[in-house]
C-alpha cells in the first residue's frame, strides 16, 4: 500500500473548473506559460477533448492544511490504436506545455517522495506517457513522472526581444537591406487603396476576421498536404471561443484591411509582457509580390512596442522568416515514458523508423484524433 504525503492531498479531478478563482489565482504566481491560461484550458477540454475521443486527466494537488490549490497537472487520456497514451491538454493547439505550479512549489513535490508516487500511480495506466513541446529551462516534469532525461525536439521556438522606439528595435533586428525592401512593399501596397491596420475590439470584427483566416488558409495548407485546422468546425469553434473570451486582456487578433476588406490577419495571446504569435493568414493571391506576411508582422511589433511589451515571440516552428525580423532560436524538449510492453515496441518502433511518426499522424488526422506536429499547421 502507498504512503500518503503528510502535506498533500491529490486527486484526479476530470470536471476541474479552470475558470474558478483558485485557478486563476495559482496560474498567475505559478511558472507556467500562456497555454495554460485559464481560458485557453477551459476551451481546450470544453471544445475539442470531447471531439478529439480524449479523457481528460487532470491531476490536482491541494496543501492538506488549507486546501489551497498547490499545482495543477492539465493531462488528457487519448488511444492512439492499440496504444494507450497520457499527454498533455495539447489536442495540436498549444505551442508551449508546463506543469501550472511555482518553482518553489514544485521543489517541494519533489522532495515529497509520497506525494510523487500518488502522482505517478495517478496517471497510470499506460501504454505511453508523452510529454513534448516542453520550453526550455522549465520545471523538471520528467523528475516528478520518474521518466527518463528529457531530449531535444526535432524544432525550436523563436522569440525577438522588443525595445522601444519601434524605429530602434527594426534597426537592430531587420537586416538593412531587408527594412528597405518592407518599406518598397508597403509604398507599393498603400497605392493599391485604402489601406489600415488594427486590433479587433468586438466581437463582429473578431468573427469576421477569423472567418476570412479560414478562406485564406484552406487552399494554402491543402496544397502542403497537412490541411488546416482551421477548416474543421470544432477547431474554429475553439479558436472563436478563446478569441471571444479572452478578447481585450488574454488575446489579440490584428486585421489589415484593403478598402474595409480583411487582407491579413494575426492571431495571438498576451502573456507577461510577450505577444506570443499563434495564427496568421494573407491574401497571398490578391497581393502575391507585397510581402504581406512581413509587412503584417512587421505592424504586429509595432502595436506590442507600442504597448510596452518586452518580447514578439514566434512560437515554434523553424520559419525562415522569424530570423529575419531578429528571431532567436530556443530549443524544445519532450518527454517519453512506457509503461507497458506494447508501449515500448511501439516508442521503439516510432523512434527506429521516423516515417512511421507521419504514418500515424495522419492516420489521427482521418479519424479526426490529434496529433503531435513538430511544426504545427497553424
Amino acid at each position: 500500500m502507498n504512503k500518503l504525503s503528510n502535506t498533500f492531498d491529490i486527486v484526479i479531478e476530470q470536471a476541474f473548473d479552470f475558470l474558478s478563482p483558485e485557478y486563476a489565482e495559482l496560474f498567475d504566481r505559478s511558472a507556467a506559460t500562456a497555454f495554460q491560461h485559464p481560458i485557453w484550458l477551459h476551451c481546450v477540454y470544453a471544445r475539442l477533448a470531447p471531439e478529439s475521443g480524449a479523457t481528460p486527466l487532470v491531476v490536482v494537488v491541494r496543501h492538506r492544511a488549507t486546501r489551497a490549490l498547490a499545482m495543477v497537472l492539465p493531462l488528457l487520456r487519448i488511444r492512439r490504436g492499440p496504444i494507450r497514451t497520457v499527454e498533455f491538454a495539447d489536442l495540436r493547439v498549444s505551442d508551449y506545455l508546463a506543469p501550472v505550479c511555482s518553482p518553489e512549489l514544485f521543489s517541494q513535490l519533489l522532495d515529497d517522495a509520497a506525494a510523487c508516487a500518488e502522482i505517478r500511480r495517478l496517471v497510470h495506466p499506460f501504454d505511453l506517457l508523452r510529454m513534448t513541446k516542453l520550453p526550455d529551462g522549465r520545471l523538471p516534469i520528467e523528475n516528478l513522472l520518474a521518466a527518463s532525461r528529457r531530449v531535444a525536439m526535432d524544432t525550436n521556438a523563436y522569440a525577438t526581444v522588443l525595445v522601444a522606439p519601434f524605429e530602434q528595435w527594426r534597426a537592430s533586428a531587420i537586416d538593412r537591406s531587408y527594412q528597405k525592401e518592407l518599406a518598397k512593399k508597403s509604398r507599393q501596397l498603400q497605392k493599391k487603396g485604402a489601406l489600415s491596420f488594427s486590433c479587433c475590439n468586438d466581437s463582429a470584427s473578431v468573427l469576421e476576421a477569423l472567418e476570412v483566416m479560414k478562406k485564406f488558409r484552406g487552399p494554402r495548407f491543402q496544397a502542403q498536404g497537412d490541411g488546416d485546422l482551421l477548416q474543421r468546425p470544432e477547431y474554429l469553434g475553439f479558436y472563436s471561443d478563446v478569441a471571444l473570451r479572452g478578447l481585450g486582456a488574454f488575446v489579440r487578433l490584428y486585421a489589415m484591411k484593403m478598402d474595409g476588406e480583411v487582407i491579413a490577419a494575426v492571431l495571438g495571446l498576451s502573456h507577461r509582457d510577450s505577444f506570443l504569435i499563434i495564427m496568421s493568414a494573407f491574401d497571398i493571391a490578391g497581393y502575391k509580390s507585397q510581402s504581406l506576411g512581413a509587412l503584417m508582422f512587421e505592424q504586429v511589433a509595432r502595436d506590442c512596442i507600442e504597448r510596452g511589451d518586452q518580447m514578439l515571440d514566434f512560437t515554434i516552428g523553424d520559419e525562415p522568416y522569424k530570423k529575419l525580423f531578429g528571431g532567436q532560436p530556443s530549443p524544445m524538449w519532450a518527454v517519453t515514458k512506457t509503461g507497458s510492453t506494447v508501449g515500448t515496441v511501439a516508442l521503439f518502433a516510432l523512434n527506429q523508423a521516423p516515417w512511421l511518426k507521419l504514418a500515424a499522424k495522419r492516420l489521427s488526422d482521418l479519424r479526426l484524433l490529434p496529433a503531435r506536429t513538430p511544426t504545427p499547421t497553424r
